[in-house]
Parts: structure tokens; sequence; C-alpha cells
């Protein structure tokens, strides 16, 4: 059986451009910043999670936009899923205390989606449906949302009723 070198699919304009638009924003959240004299680099994303809980929440809100950008842009189901799992660990081993902090230094999830978007355009990989599983980890995303909040809110009360 012969098999056909398959081309690479060529990408549209809006792809092309959202592409650079996403990898520009990642970029920025995950890699814009370096410790001097290392090769250590570091972005917006984790300078924010540094702020306890509320910095981790809005982290996950920056990641889900992105995510939500990339969906419209031709993203498949299976793609989605894998973009949502990355945001989802990032943002649940994020809220632990220093360790999530040292973990958002090191994962960087905005730039592995990112890849992974590159390669389905590029590639073609990452193919298929995924869509009743990605309900269930938006379902989940939204629940740690909840309960990040709700942590916040506990935690907001305690040091209220301990200071008056």
């Amino acid at each position: 059986m012969i098999q056909r070198a398959t081309s690479p699919p060529v990408l549209s304009a809006q792809q092309q451009k959202s592409l650079f638009w996403l990898d520009k924003t990642a970029d920025l959240l995950d890699n814009r910043f370096r410790v001097p004299l290392t090769n250590f680099r570091f972005g917006l994303d984790s300078i924010i999670g540094l702020v306890p809980y509320v910095g981790d929440l809005a982290g996950l809100a920056i990641s889900g936009v992105l995510l939500l950008v990339m969906a419209r842009n031709g993203a498949s189901g299976m793609l989605a899923l894998k973009m949502a799992g990355n945001i989802l660990l990032d943002s649940v081993v994020g809220v632990v205390p220093f360790l999530g902090d040292l973990f958002d230094f090191s994962y960087k999830a905005n730039v592995r989606n990112v890849r992974l978007l590159q390669q389905h355009y590029r590639e073609g990989r990452h193919q298929g449906s995924g869509w009743w599983v990605m309900l269930v980890v938006l379902a989940a995303i939204f629940g740690s949302i909840f309960i990040m909040l709700y942590v916040v809110w506990k935690g907001l009360a305690w040091i209220g009723q301990a200071l008056f």
C-alpha cells in the first residue's frame, strides 16, 4: 500500500492572525520576563498567581478566555479538552500555597496550549470530538472557581471576625 505524503494544511489569514495573537499573549503570560544571569523565564500569570486565591482565580479566567478564543478559531473538541486539562491542572495545583506558585513558574499552561493549537493547525493533530467530556471539564473548572471564591469569602470573613 502506497501512502501519500500529506502537506501541512494552509492556514487562513484569520487563523494566522489568531495564532500570532495567541502566541504573543501566551508569551506575555508565561515567558515574558527572565531572571538575570539564568535561562529561567516567567510571565504575568506567575506574578498574578503570587496573590493568594485571587491571583489564581484571575489566571484561571485569563486562561479560560484564551481557550474560548482557540475554540472559536477551529480547535477540535479533543484539542479543547486537552487545553482545558492543562488549565485545570494549573489552577488546581496553583491554589496550594507556595507549591502552587513554584508549579505556576514552571508548568506554563498557556504556552502548552498554544503549542497544541499550532500542532492542530500545522500538522492536523489532536482531531476528534470530545465535547461531552469538555462539558464535564468546564463544569469542573467552574466548580473550582466557585470553591476558590468560597475559600476567599470564608477567609475574608474569618479575618473580619478576628479584627472586629
